[in-house]
């Protein structure tokens, strides 16, 4: 199978470039409506022609012309100029008659009938080399490999589990301290009541005396811690208190005596 499909493959390039080569081959037609003749405006008919066209080698030169009445030869330089017919390199007397440019370089042509290459009938053209092929496309293609080279698997390595962080046991809450019962606040202490000093009134008139005592700040100290009795009252003033008030108002008598007099 694969024998006959590199045949098929090669007949393939083959008929490709036969067709490339005759698609880059071209028949140029000389004078093209004029034909070969004796041109009326003499040799610059040709001259004019053969400037417009690109020879290659290859390419095939057509001469319309009938038999009998002209013929080509193609000549040498020397003789193109003399128009000298004697000894052509070639002689073609059957119209139409194609050339095939086979070479590169200056090819000569004129019609060896008397008179005919004086009156113009002549033809000079330059053959240029064929035009680049493209690179000719291998025969077969390059083998296919089977199977693709199997690739080493390689897994990664499998990682080592890391041990996990211990987790800290919770803290049992310690009981908040029970604060002791606070001491119950101090009632405040009762003030003792004045002591009634009324001084009998003096002889002189005079206004009564203001023997108002203060009250006594004396305050009972705070019972003991967890003693829930009764605060005792406060002791009563003594008679050192009464004696000082009593003095105080009779000084106080004699002063007011001494200013109203």
């Amino acid at each position: 199978m694969g024998r006959r499909l590199n045949i098929v493959f090669l007949a393939t390039i083959a008929i490709a470039a036969m067709l490339q080569s005759s698609s880059a081959q071209t028949a140029y037609v000389v004078g093209d409506a004029l034909g070969w003749a004796i041109p009326p405006g003499g040799a610059v008919a040709y001259t004019t022609w053969a400037a417009n066209k690109t020879f290659r080698v290859g390419d095939t030169l057509v001469f319309n012309f009938a038999s009998g009445s002209h013929d080509v030869a193609r000549v040498t330089r020397a003789n193109f100029d003399a128009c000298n017919s004697a000894n052509p390199l070639l002689l073609l007397s059957n119209g139409p008659a194609n050339f095939t440019l086979n070479e590169t370089g200056d090819h000569y042509f004129l019609c060896a009938f008397p008179g005919h290459c004086s009156a113009g009938q002549r033809l000079a053209t330059n053959v240029s080399a064929a035009a680049s092929s493209p690179a000719p496309q291998p025969s077969t293609p390059p083998p296919q490999p089977s199977s693709p080279a199997p690739q080493p698997s390689t897994s990664p390595p499998a990682s080592t589990p890391q041990p996990s962080a211990p987790v800290p046991a919770p803290q049992a809450s310690s009981p908040s301290p029970i604060s002791p019962p606070t001491s119950p606040a101090t009632p405040p202490s009762s003030s003792s009541p004045p002591p009634s000093t009324a001084t009998p009134p003096s002889s002189t008139t005079s206004p009564p005396p203001s023997t108002a005592t203060p009250p006594s700040s004396t305050t009972s100290p705070p019972p003991p811690a967890g003693d829930n009795g009764p605060t005792p009252p406060p002791p009563g003033n003594s008679a050192t208190s009464l004696g000082v008030a009593g003095l105080s108002a009779t000084c106080l008598s004699f002063i007011i005596a001494l200013f109203m007099c």
